[in-house]
């Protein structure tokens, strides 16, 4: 089993536990993933797993999370079956527990700049260095900035960060990434684009994920319009003829799939035209695989692929060909050996996610 080592929330090391029942680790592309851990109460160092401690796999700098939840179970066989359930989430869940807050006499925080500059920008304020102090988490890092991510006019009020975050990465197909930085003792956040892997690109070696190649145990796949728009209007300030619209898309006949977009806090055409992308993006063609990897095929993971790499998926049966980003990993370890599970492709958007992109586009009046 692959060892975890328990840190306090100031990232000093307490103690380390690898003979656990079971530990299933997510990490996601575009937002914060999450953990679980089982194991006996009476193993050695289990007190260490406390709210609010820090757990780290092994060596691997990159899969750090919080502990925020805690159970423990007991029937009548006594100590062997006292087990604790812990449950967290990857520490860029950090992000959560703050809002974007306008600067003093502004009515928005509002930035122009590269994806990148733009979230940089909304975690520094919020968490990192914002004017209230009591706001900062001291051992959060931004790394420099290198300017990645398509270009943007950004703004935001009120806005749940870590929520503002995985917007912004979506539309500009990036992601966030923290590191435990041992010699510094501070958790390092930085932006970062996978590789492209898939078939037909010449730069690195391909990935291709594939029965045929016998490197995947099981696929789903799901391709569906449901929901799907991909033509904006969007509504600016004015009432009537005298509106502002301003039109973002470019499909036409039978594959256009017009919406309105209600932005009328938005004055300028560039913004208009950035909220519509932003809510076109919301509402994607779902195009996802699900899949278990054989962990003893030809490409190994973290090496020859890894979270958010683009690669090649293919069932001829289906006549299913396709180039996807890795957007979710599972790593499970459990007494019997390890799983890989994969997610390629957007998300299906579950029923929360259908609430709050409904409550996003009605609470734009509530944060004027």
């Amino acid at each position: 089993m692959k060892p975890v080592r328990i840190f306090t929330p100031s990232i000093e090391l307490l103690a380390e536990i690898d003979n656990y029942e079971s530990l299933i680790f997510t990490r996601k592309y575009l937002k914060y993933g999450e953990f679980q851990l089982t194991v006996n109460k009476h193993k050695q160092n289990t007190r260490y797993l406390e709210k609010g401690n820090m757990i780290l796999l092994g060596n691997d700098s990159n899969k750090i999370g919080i502990i925020r939840h805690r159970e423990i179970n007991l029937n009548e066989q006594g100590k062997a079956s006292e087990t604790l359930l812990i449950k967290g989430y990857t520490i860029d869940h950090l992000f959560t527990q703050r809002i974007i807050l306008p600067p003093p006499e502004s009515d928005h925080d509002s930035i122009k700049g590269n994806a990148e500059t733009v979230i940089k920008h909304y975690i520094k304020n919020s968490i990192v260095n914002a004017l209230d102090t009591n706001r900062n988490i001291s051992f959060l890092n931004i790394l420099p900035n290198k300017n990645r991510g398509i270009n943007l006019s950004w703004k935001s009020r009120y806005k749940n960060l870590s929520e503002e975050i995985q917007e912004i990465c979506s539309i500009s197909d990036i992601g966030i990434k923290t590191n435990l930085n041992h010699e510094t003792k501070k958790i390092d956040i930085d932006i970062y684009e996978g590789r492209d892997l898939t078939i037909n690109q010449t730069v690195n070696s391909p990935v291709i994920f594939s029965y045929e190649f016998d490197n995947i145990k099981t696929q789903h796949y799901v391709d569906s319009d449901i929901g799907y728009k991909n033509y904006g209007y969007v509504g600016g300030r004015g009432e009537g003829a005298d509106r502002q619209i301003v039109e973002t898309g470019k499909a036409a006949g039978i594959d256009r799939i017009e919406t309105f977009i209600d932005a009328r806090d938005i004055t300028t055409i560039e913004e208009l035209q950035t909220r519509g992308n932003q809510k076109l993006a919301e509402t994607p063609q779902i195009k996802t695989l699900e899949g278990e990897i054989l962990t003893y095929g030809p490409f190994k993971y973290e090496k020859d692929f890894d979270l958010g790499d683009k690669v090649t998926v293919q069932n001829k049966s289906w006549n299913l060909t396709i180039d996807v980003r890795i957007t979710e990993v599972t790593e499970v370890y459990e007494a019997d050996g390890f799983k890989l599970e994969v997610n390629f492709g957007s998300n299906i958007p579950t029923f929360i996610d259908k609430i709050k992109q409904e409550l996003s586009q009605l609470n734009y009046d509530g944060r004027k």
